[in-house]
């Protein structure tokens, strides 16, 4: 139980008494099949935009896969059409305003934006949202460039000059995709729910509709890739959102307060009446959060229970964020120091919630100062559980009251106590010690430990006398302490309470004070103890720093890192580039809309295997691998141009090809570069192999790269559409 530091008003209203006596109304069994009073489900917009992807990825490959032929050819002509028509719009101005609009969607905004938006998220300490950005990040890599676009494998628009950049397959648009996915990314980490999340769902709706419209203008998209784009920019990263970090859990506010607070307003505080109601039999009339200031694992609430005169009952919500929250504690714990013993992370909310109504039981059990439990609340099972407890009206916390030699007597019992019954407390604090009538009360046993070790007990003794001490003065609690502790006991105490041990809030309040009470308590014993150390090294230790190291080196190389040249370096994942294959030969056409031949790959020798083709504007490259000589052992960039300076002219048997060499390097390694001139184009062939390699691999350079011509492409897009497209546009 968590009470506030600020809460000194009396209530004056009785404690209801515990379930056992009858008091409580007749309970009501949940029937199977029937929804738990809060039920967990996506949101109707989270389920549409998931059920428009999979219908638009489904058609995408269905009607793309097959190359184009068929339905594909139907879609493209649909959609060069409506390209050509942007395209030929012709108004004074209208060119620099298509390219502002396709601005909005460029990678130097993409990459600021994001950038900025993660040292946002680091400032903020939205660590959850970040770890769904960097994995969102990597679901839309996958879908775009492992899955989508290698399958459907859909040029650019036939027939139309491409005005601006562009990288890749069509289908779908990267970057209408990467502008979608960050607009939404932005909605459901900086933007809170409500009205200013719907204003901006309508401003992002524009951005990307402006943007789409921009490129689709300038020749890089058709409509169908910039639709199907935006479909998967939004669902993935919405649905990732709306799963991992609901706005019920992980709200987006800029209001001081701790994240572990959940709104107990609107359906989650109609789901804690009914379920308190059907399952404990209590009729409510207020439910309202309680204590905030003192609780950082769970949301404790005060609850008003009808009745004449009303009583009061104590809540503590606990959902799947405190339960995340209690794993990343423990393991940053566990970094910083080691596993220290019981600090195992729970698996389930239910048995976080199920240890702290047994330690409660175990504690009365003891004959402890502790709340009476009354039973447990399923709000949804396995995520939301409401433990519901004794309220300690009057009650005021131990860092506010006056407290005498009765107080001190009882909080040094209950630490006696503890150790009798074979417990520790492990958060011995201020906000967990309560006086009451000049009694000490102690609260909040969640993480209580049955048979722990000395060290462990004799924390609680040391942190015990501290607090103590807090409210009057070491020399009082040390003499008080000797009437129930030996003195080795004490001492051992003061040697185990340092760092990690002494909780924050104690730490805290140590500091405000501008008292060094632990040396103190030191000056006090006879003689100064031995520091015992709380270092614990283990193989898993050493491991989990070493998986933190190469997580942050992957976060910062591809999450944190600037990187324009992206845009220039688009993979195509396909697995070959056969000189039969139309569809990779027409997106290297059109990288390069001078150029009267085009490379393709003849035949592979033994040995050989593909690596690579990156395709963009203005330039294409295949990468080849042998398996002795290594990767990227031949390397050939279509360009429009090549400076073939100081290279030799040979012999070439391709048509309308000029050919030149140049020799770089001859040992260790043999490198050498090849140019072939052609007109409007040139391909270079760069070779880096092993010497003892040279004469096998240069001699089969010739059956590997081969050419195609642009007539050739032209007539079999031709034959494919019925003379429907054309792969250059129409001449001046």
């Amino acid at each position: 139980m968590d009470v506030p530091a600020d809460q000194t008003t009396p209530t004056g209203a009785p404690r209801l008494r515990p379930a056992s006596t009858g008091t409580l109304p007749s309970r009501r069994r949940r029937p199977s099949g029937e929804a738990p009073p809060l039920p967990h489900h996506l949101q109707t917009s989270g389920v549409g935009w998931l059920l428009a992807l999979v219908v638009l990825l489904t058609l995408s490959i269905v009607v793309f896969a097959g190359g184009l032929r068929g339905p594909a050819v139907t879609v493209t002509v649909l959609d060069d059409a409506v390209v050509r028509w942007l395209a030929g719009l012709d108004t004074p101005g209208l060119a620099a305003t298509w390219r502002a609009l396709a601005f909005l969607g460029s990678w130097w905004v993409l990459n600021i934006v994001g950038f900025g938006l993660v040292l946002a998220l680091l400032a903020l300490r939205r660590f959850r949202h970040l770890i769904v950005v960097l994995i969102v990040t990597q679901l839309l890599t996958m879908v775009l460039y492992d899955w989508v676009g290698p399958m459907a494998q859909r040029p650019r628009p036939f027939g139309v000059d491409i005005r601006t950049g562009w990288g890749g397959w069509a289908l779908p648009s990267v970057q209408i995709t990467s502008l979608a996915a960050t607009l939404v990314i932005i909605l459901y980490t900086l933007v809170p729910e409500g009205r200013w999340r719907q204003r901006g769902k309508w401003v992002a709706t524009g951005v990307v509709a402006l943007a789409a419209l921009g490129r689709i203008a300038l020749g890089a998209e058709a409509p169908s890739d910039v639709l199907i784009g935006a479909a998967i920019g939004v669902a993935i990263p919405l649905v990732s959102f709306r799963l991992f970090t609901p706005n019920e859990v992980f709200p987006i506010s800029y209001r001081r307060g701790r994240a572990a607070h959940l709104d107990v307003t609107g359906q989650r505080g109609t789901a804690i009446r009914r379920g308190l109601e059907d399952q404990l039999g209590l009729a409510v009339e207020e439910i309202k959060p309680f204590g905030l200031s003192g609780s950082a694992g769970s949301t404790p609430l005060r609850i008003t229970v009808k009745g004449d005169p009303p009583s009061y009952l104590f809540g503590k919500l606990y959902a799947r964020s405190h339960l995340r929250a209690d794993r990343w504690y423990k393991l940053g714990r566990e970094l910083l120091y080691g596993r220290l013993e019981d600090e195992k992370p729970f698996n389930t909310v239910r048995r976080l919630v199920q240890q702290e109504d047994y330690a409660l039981r175990l504690c009365r059990d003891a004959g402890l100062p502790t709340p009476r439990p009354y039973g447990v609340v399923e709000l949804t099972p396995e995520r939301e559980y409401l433990l519901v407890t004794e309220f300690f009206d009057r009650a005021i916390e131990l860092g506010e009251a006056e407290i005498d030699q009765g107080v001190i007597d009882d909080g040094l019992g209950i630490i006696r106590k503890l150790w009798e019954a074979g417990l520790a407390h492990r958060d011995i604090k201020p906000a967990n010690l309560l006086v009451r009538d000049h009694r000490l009360l102690l609260i909040d046993v969640a993480f209580i430990e049955l048979r722990p070790t000395p060290w462990r007990q004799a924390v609680d003794l040391a942190n015990m006398m501290l607090c103590l001490a807090l409210r009057s003065s070491p020399q009082l609690v040390y003499q008080r302490a000797l009437g129930q502790f030996s003195v080795q006991e004490i001492s051992e105490g003061f040697a185990a309470a340092r760092g990690l041990a002494l909780p924050s809030q104690l730490r805290r309040m140590l500091h405000a004070q501008g008292r060094d009470l632990h040396s103190e308590f030191v000056r006090l014993l006879p003689t100064p103890p031995r520091p015992i150390p709380i270092q614990r090294w283990t193989l898993r230790r050493v491991g989990l720093l070493a998986a933190m190291v190469l997580l942050l080196v992957l976060v910062f190389n591809q999450g944190l890192s600037l990187d324009y040249q992206d845009a220039a370096q688009t993979p195509t994942r396909i697995g070959d580039l056969a000189c039969t294959d139309l569809e990779p030969q027409w997106l290297l056409a059109q990288s390069v809309p001078s150029a009267s031949l085009v490379p393709c790959v003849g035949s592979l020798p033994v040995g050989w295997s593909f690596g690579e083709v990156d395709v963009n504007d203005g330039r294409s490259v295949i990468s080849l691998n042998h398996d002795r000589a290594g990767t990227g052992v031949l390397v050939v960039r279509l360009t429009a141009d090549c400076d073939s300076r100081g290279a030799t002219p040979v012999s070439s048997t391709q048509p309308q090809v000029q050919r030149y060499q140049r020799i770089q390097r001859q040992a260790p390694g043999f490198e050498t570069t090849r140019f072939d001139r052609f007109p409007g184009g040139c391909v270079t062939t760069q070779a880096t192999v092993p010497a003892a390699n040279r004469a096998e691999i240069t001699s089969q350079l010739a059956t590997i790269l081969h050419y195609t011509t642009r007539q050739a492409l032209q007539q079999a897009l031709d034959q494919r559409s019925g003379g429907r497209l054309r792969l250059d546009p129409p001449a001046a």
